[in-house]
């Protein structure tokens, strides 16, 4: 039995939010935005002002951004455990917590090895925040209206980037160790406001059982689409950690112009989630992910090639909107793929978080590491995150021809 029909009639019909629900909803889009858009994408402005401040050098600063998907990768593990220990709603209170504590921490680099922890646990919270805030959330939520809810919530990424690229600009203008306490401040705001919304309890979940081709089937695409969403992550970690920097230091036009570039990514992937979740509505989640990856690899090859101003605008635009957006296509598609079983969903769904994690997390540490011992070659670093996106959108093809065994 699909969760869908596992609601009452009136829950199906339903097209209106509830206050409860409009609460849960926000405090999705609050953790979103404290966990993954401040506390992983505000890394990367900051970038260039923590090298010119002598913090780091620029080889030890790039490598800790990568602390932070490190950390988001075992948090994305921890993270089903977490909410069966502690319920989702502490789960999620914990993590934000931990999020917060993490700015606060890092505006006093006192050694290499106190901000990797720092960093190294935000991203932990971000990883369990990931695993847990839709299968929390979206449950409650009226069936009709959970794709708009859905955008709802990763649109929190979003809004996080477009404020990390306007805000911290604003707050480096008072020093690099204000910069952090402002975040954590701003990371205190949104997690009282988050506090009382989440969902006290998870609804059961009922199945129905599928013949012995269907799980075979279920099997194939669900491994495709690993193997996709750990490409993807592959593909976006370039332009996620570089991007400033290449603008500011690569091309030697600062920190201000880069900050520019940056505000444009950021304000693109407000939009991205909203976009892309209308696009599925249109085309279907798989096609949906196809375009996706084509226009995502296009934009890291020209970014790979090209040092014009607009080219770079434009490629910013492309990346930062599907960097969330990519997020409720792929849990979009886990659902195509379980559209019977919930809780088999909810066990997909954190199994491609961690493959994204994982390789989101290998990728950074790969190119921080190929970065700096090519001389800081920027262009070899998005050349092989465009490679990795072709590859994702190759195995959508191979899995047309495995399916073709079961037909």
């Amino acid at each position: 039995m699909s969760e869908n029909s596992a609601s009452s009639p009136q829950e199906v019909a339903r097209t209106t939010l509830s206050r409860s629900d409009w609460f849960a909803t926000i405090a999705g889009l609050s953790a979103n935005f404290v966990s993954i858009g401040l506390a992983r994408f505000g890394y990367t402005p900051l970038i260039p002002a923590l090298i010119d401040a002598n913090w780091f050098s620029s080889a030890t600063t790039v490598a800790l951004g990568a602390a932070n998907l490190a950390g988001y990768l075992i948090g994305a593990f921890a993270g089903k455990g977490m909410g069966t220990m502690l319920s989702n709603r502490l789960a999620l209170r914990a993590s934000m917590i931990l999020a917060t504590a993490a700015f606060f921490g890092c505006a006093y680099p006192l050694s290499v090895s106190w901000f990797f922890a720092w960093r190294f646990l935000s991203g932990f919270a971000g990883g369990a925040i990931m695993v847990l805030v839709a299968t929390t959330v979206l449950p409650h939520i009226p069936v009709l209206r959970r794709g708009f809810a859905g955008g709802m919530i990763f649109l929190g990424i979003g809004l996080g980037i477009a404020s990390s690229g306007t805000l911290i600009p604003a707050l480096l203008q008072f020093g690099v160790r204000e910069t952090w306490i402002g975040l954590g401040i701003l990371s205190i705001i949104l997690t009282a406001i988050s506090w009382f919304g989440w969902p006290a309890f998870t609804p059961p979940s009922t199945t129905e059982v599928a013949t012995g081709a269907e799980k075979a089937k279920e099997r194939i695409a669900l491994r495709v689409l690993y193997a996709q969403y750990a490409l993807n992550a592959l593909g976006i970690v370039p332009a996620m950690i570089l991007l400033v920097d290449y603008v500011a230091r690569g091309l030697g036009r600062g920190a201000e112009i880069g900050s520019v570039y940056w505000v444009a990514y950021g304000l693109a992937a407000t939009a991205g989630p909203i976009v892309c979740g209308y696009l599925a509505d249109e085309i279907g989640f798989r096609q949906a992910y196809r375009v996706v990856l084509a226009l995502q690899a296009i934009a890291a090859a020209f970014l790979a090639f090209s040092e014009h101003w607009l080219v770079i605008g434009v490629t910013a635009v492309i990346l930062g909107a599907f960097t969330p957006g990519i997020v409720p296509i792929v849990f979009g598609r886990v659902c195509e793929i379980f559209p019977h079983n919930y809780a088999a969903q909810r066990t997909a769904w954190g199994r491609t978080a961690m493959a994204y994690a994982l390789f989101q997390a290998l990728g950074a540490y790969g190119y921080a590491f190929l970065f700096s011992h090519t001389d800081e070659n920027y262009s070899l670093i998005f050349l092989c995150g465009a490679v990795a996106l072709v590859m994702a959108l190759l195995a959508d093809f191979a899995l047309n021809v495995l399916m073709k065994r079961f037909r």
